[in-house]
């Protein structure tokens, strides 16, 4: 049976969503010009203009009874892995519905790509975190939703490692790396509590109406690790956007596990449950 909030939520999305998250920029810019995007190129207004723009510093998250979310991730051979110039990127290519893929009810949302940030893009309560890693997705009529996972020293990181020893030291276009392995859950915690929010992309063309699912436990990864990613970009970060009203939802459980769709199993394989976030439509100002 369909969950009826899921239904109402998702029924309002638009049909089509002009959102492309693999297209690279025609137009080049910094973070050093951040303040100044908007100038660099007319599809870039919406960096300015927009309303509902991220990242922000999240404070005040009202609790909310929120439906379920499903990722299902399996390992995969590293291609399209890229230094594109902003960040260290991996791209999934993968036929629409084939893939990786987030699940918010019956809505799929195919993975599109991962990149890291350093430090963090988003803060809580004025908290920063060493570093961020991104997953970005998107649906078959456009849709984006994006789950921010963060970063902070400790022990090292195999799948982070993995990335790293092939990790291009130039802008160049994408590689692939033969008989190495990584599995995109291998990025997310355990714990599965998180905020919710409506957003933007927070590179040009800062293009809003991306649901935003920020995981509130970090992942570790180690000093070295940190230090391998600040030799290439040292802080490829957005300064922080204003609310101007928002709400940021949070999940009401502290900690649930991650589960499989059909009760708990072992979790080195197979697709995870959380709660989820609440999930509107794109509305443009």
């Amino acid at each position: 049976m369909r969950h009826p909030r899921i239904m109402a939520w998702l029924a309002i999305l638009p049909a089509a969503w002009p959102m492309t998250l693999s297209a690279q920029w025609k137009t080049p810019w910094t973070y050093e010009g951040a303040a100044h995007w908007s100038e660099l190129d007319t599809a870039y207004a919406a960096c300015d203009t927009g309303k509902e723009q991220s990242p922000i510093d999240i404070g005040g998250a009202v609790k909310a009874d929120l439906p379920p979310v499903r990722f299902a991730y399996s390992s995969g051979s590293l291609n399209y892995l890229i230094n594109n110039g902003h960040t260290v990127r991996v791209n999934f290519h993968d036929a629409p519905g084939l893939g990786n893929a987030l699940f918010v009810g019956d809505k799929r949302y195919d993975l599109t790509q991962f990149h890291f940030h350093l430090p963090s893009e988003e803060r809580v309560n004025g908290r920063s975190y060493d570093m961020v890693v991104h997953l970005m997705h998107e649906s078959s009529d456009g849709a984006v939703f994006g789950v921010a996972v963060f970063l902070t020293a400790g022990r090292s990181n195999p799948a982070v490692q993995r990335i790293w020893n092939h990790m291009p030291r130039s802008t160049g276009p994408e590689t692939n790396v033969p008989g190495v392995v990584v599995n995109p859950r291998d990025l997310l915690p355990l714990d599965g509590a998180y905020y919710a929010y409506q957003g933007s992309l927070t590179a040009p063309p800062c293009t809003e109406g991306v649901t935003w699912f920020v995981m509130k436990t970090p992942v570790e990864v180690s000093q070295d690790q940190i230090r391998v990613f600040a030799g290439l970009y040292p802080h490829n970060v957005r300064p922080l956007q204003p609310l101007n009203g928002r709400v940021v939802r949070e999940s009401q459980l502290a900690s649930p596990r991650p589960y499989w769709r059909h009760g708990y199993r072992a979790l080195d394989r197979g697709s995870w449950t959380f709660p989820c976030p609440f999930v509107r439509g794109n509305h443009r100002r």
